[in-house]
């Protein structure tokens, strides 16, 4: 490192101090309490800030650089201000520092505060905030720190409850933070249902909420007259992740779209490794109850019945009934028998291998009429080993997510 900076010009070592990593520089907040404002223990940082700042995350120009985005914890009224030790263009002519305030400007909704006062004057009306929409669904949840259980609820929101469009605008702010390619939805389009997650907690005698997380929804129009909901986004905020939140809300939304005659199935956008663990949870929680997954059936292979009870009694599509097979099946082997791990393997290594088998089908045919015959058949040998190695690993990796959703499953 020091060879390397003894080869930079004084100017270009100086100019170094002024790079600032914007995810830390940037200091989110969900306040309750004014003393929240002073107190290190509620600030979190984003995961991400690509979108924001570009791919390499800095903000030249400053040393000491702070970004403030505090949100009030119910209604996510925003306090946003910068803070610096000095800025490069007092000490230098010819360089300019990047205009951080324009670019967060960009993100977040007019309307908000740039001095402490003022938020805090704001924080007094909080009592007024309620949740938006209808109420769906309840639930407890102990918390060790403050020894008590701690009440949450989920709220079926839309763009025709009062306030809600403002208060979307700023919680979406959020998705840039933590989501790595996030965008922001057209509001004004009416198929995207909104579902909304809040905590419930005392302040001075009075019942208040704060925003814990939300998820929307997609309705796609199906011909001649169904909709398939496809999950869109989801997040849980950081001071709540790892807390059962994420399951609770993806469950209560299976639900609300189960009772629904007009719904085919729910599908996802784009979704997660995370957001998969946390789905093959929830379904395997629903489904497992169902006649159709029974250990006997399950014993018999995948099957037809399993894919229509799924979509009919609880909305969930082919692709994602065949994975809860799986780890329904898995947790029905006795895998410690040398027959029924065997015939578990080739169970899954059989839908794993369809992709395989088109591509080798595709090169196949390429190959015919690139190279002679002899190697043509050499190549399809070293390929099918390296397919299998493939196989295994992948085969290796599934079990051991399936394992983790069982064990969850088993403390639930």
């Amino acid at each position: 490192k020091n060879l390397f900076l003894s080869g930079l010009t004084a100017m270009e070592k100086q100019l170094a101090e002024y790079k600032c990593n914007t995810n830390e520089a940037i200091q989110l907040k969900l306040v309750r309490f004014p003393e929240d404002l002073e107190d290190e223990n509620t600030t979190f940082n984003p995961e991400y800030s690509h979108q924001v700042f570009g791919d390499d995350e800095v903000a030249f120009g400053y040393k000491g650089l702070k970004i403030l985005l505090y949100y009030i914890a119910g209604n996510l009224s925003t306090l946003f201000r910068i803070e610096y030790t000095s800025k490069v263009n007092e000490k230098f002519d010819c360089v300019e520092a990047d205009d951080v305030e324009s670019k967060i400007r960009e993100i977040i909704p007019p309307g908000f505060c740039t001095n402490t006062d003022d938020f805090v004057s704001l924080l007094e009306k909080e009592v007024n905030f309620k949740p938006f929409g209808m109420l769906l669904h309840t639930y407890s949840i102990h918390n060790e720190e403050a020894g008590e259980d701690i009440t949450y609820q989920i709220y079926k929101a839309d763009m025709t409850c009062p306030g809600f469009r403002e208060y979307h605008e700023r919680l979406q702010t959020f998705l840039m933070w933590f989501i790595e390619t996030a965008s922001f939805i057209d509001v004004d389009d009416e198929r995207w249902n909104y579902f909304l997650v809040f905590e419930k907690y005392n302040k001075d005698g009075a019942t208040l909420f704060a925003t814990v997380g939300y998820m929307t929804v997609y309705n796609y129009y199906v011909y001649p007259d169904k909709t398939r909901p496809r999950v869109s986004q989801m997040l849980i905020l950081p001071p709540f992740q790892g807390e059962g939140h994420g399951a609770q809300l993806l469950e209560t939304v299976h639900r609300y779209y189960m009772s629904s005659p007009t719904v085919l199935d729910i599908t996802a956008e784009d979704p997660s490794e995370n957001y998969v663990k946390l789905r093959d949870f929830v379904l395997v929680k629903l489904c497992q109850d169902l006649l159709c997954f029974s250990p006997v059936k399950l014993m018999q292979g995948f099957s037809q019945e399993m894919v229509t009870e799924a979509q009919q009694k609880l909305k969930i599509n082919k692709q994602h009934t065949r994975r809860v097979y799986e780890i329904l099946r898995l947790r029905a082997t006795n895998m410690g028998d040398a027959e029924q791990s065997r015939s578990y393997r080739l169970d899954v290594k059989r839908r794993l291998i369809g992709p395989y088998k088109k591509k080798q089908r595709e090169l196949a045919k390429m190959r015919r009429c690139l190279r002679p015959e002899e190697m043509t058949n050499q190549l399809n040998q070293i390929d099918l080993n390296l397919q299998r190695e493939q196989l295994e690993e992948t085969f290796q990796q599934l079990v051991s997510d399936y394992r983790r959703v069982l064990e969850r499953l088993a403390q639930a």
